[in-house]
C-alpha cells in the first residue's frame, strides 16, 4: 500500500510496498552503486519509530536559555569534562597543536553531545533515517539524503548497517556526526585506515577538530561577548531562529547606541551576530564572533553554541595550570 503524500506511515507499514520508497531505492542504487538486493534488504528491515517523530518535533533547542542551560551546565558534566580532558591530555594536546582548536572546546562538544561518549544513542540508524526520510515530510528530503550517505558509509567505512546505532536524528558515535558530516569531515586519527567515530578516541577528537577547521575556526579568536543595548533599536540586526550568519558589525552596533566595550577583542568592521538569551524574564544581548558562528554549524542553535562555550570555559577553569602547560 502506498502512503498518501504528507501522511505519516504507521508502524505496521512495509516500506517496500510504498511507491515513494521504491523510487528511493532506485535512486540509492543509482547514486551509491550498492547492490539492489542489499539496499532492498536494508530498507525492508527498517522499522517506523513513532518515538523518533515525537522527539524531533520537540527538540531541546526550542527551550529558553533558562530552561536549556541546566541540562548541560551541571557540576557533574563539568567535573567529567575536566576528568576527560585529563585522561586524554596527550591526545588532546596533539590534536590542538595539529588543528588549532582548544582542547576544552573539543571536550565540551563531546560533553554536550554524548556526555563524553556515555550516551551515543539507542536507535538503529537505519530506522531513524527511514522514519524521518519517509514519514516526516517537513524534512524528508534532507533525511533521505542522509540515508544515501549512510549507505555509502557501509562500503567506505565497513559499517554494519543493521547494527549501527545513534540518535533519533541519525547522528552517530561520540561526536554525533550525521552521515554527510561523517563522510566529509571525519578523519583517521589513529592511522588504522578507518574512521571510527564510536570506539576510536583518536578518530573522534581529530574529527571534531577537523570539522571546526573546515567550517572556519579562527585560532585564538574570541567566541562571544555580552553587550548592553540600552534603549537602542536593534530588532532588525538580531539573529533569530536558524538565521545565524553574522549580519552586522561592532561599528554598526556602536552607531545604534549599543554599549560595546572599548576593549572589544575585534575591530569595529568585524562581522558579528547579535542574539538574545532569555532566563526567566531577563533578556540578555550577546555578540557572537566568527568562532561562535562555527560552533552553530555543528548544531544550528545559539543555545547550543552558548552551552558548548560555557562548558568549555568551565573545563578550562577546572584544568587551571594544566591548560596552560599542555597537561
Amino acid at each position: 500500500m502506498a502512503a498518501s503524500p504528507g501522511v505519516l506511515a504507521t508502524a505496521d507499514d512495509d516500506y517496500l510496498e510504498r511507491d515513494d520508497v521504491r523510487a528511493f531505492i532506485d535512486r540509492a542504487v543509482s547514486e551509491t552503486g550498492a547492490p539492489r538486493e542489499d539496499v532492498e534488504r536494508w530498507i525492508g528491515s527498517a522499522e517506523h519509530q513513532q518515538k523518533i517523530i515525537d522527539a524531533i518535533t520537540r527538540p531541546a533547542e526550542s527551550k529558553t536559555w533558562g530552561e536549556y542551560r541546566p541540562i548541560f551546565l551541571t557540576d557533574k558534566r563539568i567535573e567529567q569534562g575536566v576528568a576527560f580532558a585529563r585522561e586524554h591530555a596527550e591526545l588532546l594536546d596533539e590534536v590542538e597543536r595539529t588543528y588549532g582548536v582548544p582542547r576544552e572546546i573539543i571536550a565540551a562538544i563531546v560533553g554536550v553531545e554524548t556526555f563524553y561518549g556515555r550516551i551515543t544513542g539507542s536507535y538503529r540508524v537505519i530506522d531513524a533515517l527511514a522514519t524521518l526520510g519517509f514519514d516526516y515530510p517537513r524534512r524528508g528530503e534532507f533525511f533521505r539524503g542522509q540515508l544515501i550517505d549512510f549507505i555509502r558509509l557501509v562500503d567506505e567505512e565497513g559499517l554494519d548497517i543493521d547494527q549501527a546505532r545513534g540518535s533519533y536524528a541519525g547522528a552517530v558515535g561520540m561526536p554525533q556526526f550525521i552521515p554527510s558530516s561523517y563522510r566529509h569531515y571525519a578523519v583517521d586519527g589513529d592511522g588504522d585506515g578507518r574512521r571510527d567515530l564510536w570506539d576510536s578516541r583518536e578518530d573522534v577528537l581529530a574529527s571534531v577538530a577537523n570539522y571546526f577547521v573546515e567550517h572556519g575556526w579562527g585560532q585564538s579568536e574570541p567566541v562571544m561577548m555580552r553587550v548592553d543595548v540600552n534603549d537602542a533599536e536593534v530588532d532588525d540586526l538580531l539573529n533569530t531562529g536558524r538565521d545565524l550568519k553574522p549580519k552586522t558589525t561592532l561599528g554598526e552596533l556602536r552607531e545604534r547606541g549599543v554599549g560595546v566595550p572599548d576593549d572589544a577583542p575585534v575591530p569595529d568592521d568585524f562581522e558579528v551576530m547579535l542574539f538574545t538569551l532569555t532566563d526567566d524574564d531577563e533578556v540578555e544581548y550577546h555578540v557572537g564572533f566568527n568562532n561562535f558562528h562555527v560552533i552553530t554549524r555543528y548544531n544550528h542553535s545559539v543555545l547550543y553554541a552558548t552551552a558548548v562555550w560555557q562548558l568549555a570555559e568551565a573545563i578550562a577553569a577546572g584544568l587551571g595550570d594544566e591548560r596552560e602547560t599542555g597537561g
